[in-house]
C-alpha cells in the first residue's frame, strides 16, 4: 500500500474548480427557490451564461477587471 507524500505536493485543476463553485451557486440558487423551479433565464443568471462573450468583446476586454475581479479565488 502506497501512501502519498504529505505538503504541497496537491494539484489544483482550474478548470474543475470552478466547475465546482458554479454548481454550488447552483444549489443555493435552487434552495432559495423553494418549492418552484428555476427559470432557464435564473440558470442561464446563476451560471453566468454569456459573461465570457461580452468581456471578450466589450470596453475593457482583456484587463482582467471582470465582475468578480475583487472576489479573488484563494489560490496563486
Amino acid at each position: 500500500m502506497r501512501v502519498a507524500p504529505g505538503g504541497g505536493t496537491a494539484v489544483q485543476d482550474h478548470v474543475a474548480l470552478a466547475e465546482i463553485e458554479l454548481c454550488g451557486e447552483l444549489i443555493i440558487a435552487a434552495s432559495a427557490a423553494g418549492e418552484e423551479r428555476l427559470s432557464l433565464e435564473r440558470i442561464d443568471l446563476v451560471l453566468r451564461v454569456g459573461e465570457d462573450s461580452a468581456e471578450t468583446s466589450g470596453p475593457g476586454a482583456g484587463s482582467g477587471a471582470g465582475p468578480d475581479a475583487d472576489r479573488g479565488s484563494g489560490t496563486q
